[in-house]
């Protein structure tokens, strides 16, 4: 085994390998990060890395709110870790951003003395939506368990919003500045929700007056991120050790593109952001149409039409010509026209950059993952789309092949016993196996479903046709004629 990966051995990586930009000894922590797992220290980490060349004063405090399995990798590498960049030419860079890793339950008080330093200037978020403890209608869910522990003032704070609290409370009772907290999870509406949660259980604790010091001083700006950073294993550890020549327990990687957009809130922060690519604007909720309905929409058509032609991962399917020319076609001349111009944002850019993330072979990005919870994901990235296109007298037969290779999908599936991923997984397969393959008769069976379409696009016959237009094409002799149109 070879040496591993820690200040002592940088000078023996191998040279094609990027090291840090800057001292790190003279880097001051300034970043409280929550959940540092793969996507972070793919993501926010590399930004902030770029930032502190410029600004020493921006090294992050990793916190664990659960797992002992960073702290337990990273520590004894000093905080680095290897980014593996997936491209044409694969890229290999050690990031010293992450300057320690708490786990939360284990240093409660190392935590909040983070939380109520001086020098703290942002606290980052990821983890999953579930951390927040929202209601479904966006509100604190009092009921989480994690939050009636919080209340019950019993120890440190156990959920995300409670350790907020009590970080912020701190500052207060000490007469500093509020910090700016970024959201960085794919949740709509992030910071805003973030912050209401936070304002909140301020409230149910009977803190009044921080609640109110928290919604006037603190910033929660709405954020996206994208970035696809597949898992960690075996194989990328034994392909870092042979590229660097140093053992890292716990790179990670990602492909070339990336994207963050942060709401223009960020006070002196906009600067080095800004500096290391990091887009600011004042409509987030532009991009993430734009994701949503570009990048997300095609990837489920993709997937869908992908598996039915026998493809496996999104580069695969995007090298057959009839699909990947089809996919183009609908991003370009369907999608695109349901998007209002945002500053900052070249839609056909855009999408080019898309179709060059598609076409990437050095990711193995399988259809079978994409295909997972269609009728969650259906309604927001591709339907919506369809119903403001028929409202505007546009043609939909490219937008109705999504969920008519989703209906055919299906019902593969289901006649063949495969389970599917889907929380309506039981009602689907019941579907799968009541269609016969007569196109009118299995989309009428689907259109139905209400948590997946809405009623008066299920009404539709324009949608209707086309729909079932679709469906006869693809599960028919030849599937690709619909793909040519």
């Amino acid at each position: 085994m070879s040496e591993r990966l820690s200040e002592a051995s940088l000078d023996r990586l191998a040279p094609s390998v990027q090291r840090p930009a800057y001292e790190r000894a003279a880097t001051r922590i300034g970043v409280v990060h929550f959940g540092p797992g793969g996507f972070h220290r793919a993501h926010q980490a590399f930004y902030f890395d770029e930032m502190l060349a410029r600004d020493p004063g921006l090294a992050i405090s990793a916190v664990s709110l659960h797992s002992r399995g960073v702290r337990d990798a990273l520590m004894p590498q000093d905080g680095l870790y290897t980014l593996v960049e997936k491209a044409a030419a694969t890229a290999f860079r050690v990031i010293g951003a992450i300057r320690e890793v708490l786990v939360a339950p284990d240093e409660p008080d190392a935590v909040l003395a983070r939380l109520a330093a001086p020098e703290l200037r942002a606290i980052t978020a990821t983890g999953t939506e579930k951390g927040y403890c929202l209601t479904p209608a966006g509100d604190l869910d009092l009921a989480h368990p994690d939050i009636g522990r919080d209340l019950s003032g019993d120890g440190a704070p156990v959920s995300f919003p409670g350790w907020l609290v009590a970080g912020l409370g701190r500052r207060r009772a000490a007469g500093l500045a509020g910090p700016v907290v970024i959201s960085c999870d794919n949740l709509a509406d992030n910071g805003r929700r973030l912050g209401r949660a936070v304002v909140q259980l301020a409230r149910a604790k009977g803190e009044a007056a921080l609640a109110d010091w928290i919604a006037a001083e603190v910033g929660f700006p709405n954020t996206m991120v994208d970035s696809i950073t597949p898992a960690t294993d075996d194989v990328l550890r034994a392909e870092v050790a042979e590229a660097t020549g140093l053992t890292d327990a716990w790179p990670v990687q990602r492909e070339a593109f990336l994207q963050w957009v942060v709401e223009d809130q960020i006070g002196d922060l906009a600067t080095p952001f800004a500096a290391a690519g990091v887009t600011l604007t004042q409509d987030v909720a532009g991009f993430e149409r734009a994701k949503l309905r570009l990048l997300n929409g095609a990837h489920s058509t993709l997937a869908y039409a992908g598996l039915l032609l026998g493809h496996e991962t999104v580069a695969e399917a995007m090298t057959d010509a009839d699909l990947g020319g089809f996919v183009e076609r609908m991003m370009r001349q369907d999608v695109a026209a349901s998007l209002a111009p945002t500053p900052g944002l070249d839609i056909g850019a855009y999408i080019d950059a898309i179709l060059g993330r598609f076409r990437n072979p050095a990711m193995l990005h399988r259809l079978s993952q994409i295909a997972w919870d269609g009728s969650q994901k259906l309604p927001f990235r591709l339907l919506q789309t369809t119903a403001e296109a028929l409202a505007a007298g546009r043609d939909v037969t490219r937008l109705a092949v999504g969920p008519a290779a989703w209906m055919g999908f299906v019902r593969r599936e289901a006649l063949a016993g495969t389970p599917i991923v889907d929380p309506l997984a039981d009602r689907l397969a019941e579907l799968g196996h009541a269609a016969t393959g007569e196109a009118a008769r299995d989309v009428s069976l689907f259109l139905v479903l209400d948590q997946v379409f809405p009623r008066a696009l299920a009404m539709d016959p324009r949608y209707r046709g086309a729909v079932t237009r679709a469906y006869a094409a693809l599960t028919g002799p030849d599937p690709r004629a619909i793909l040519r149109a």
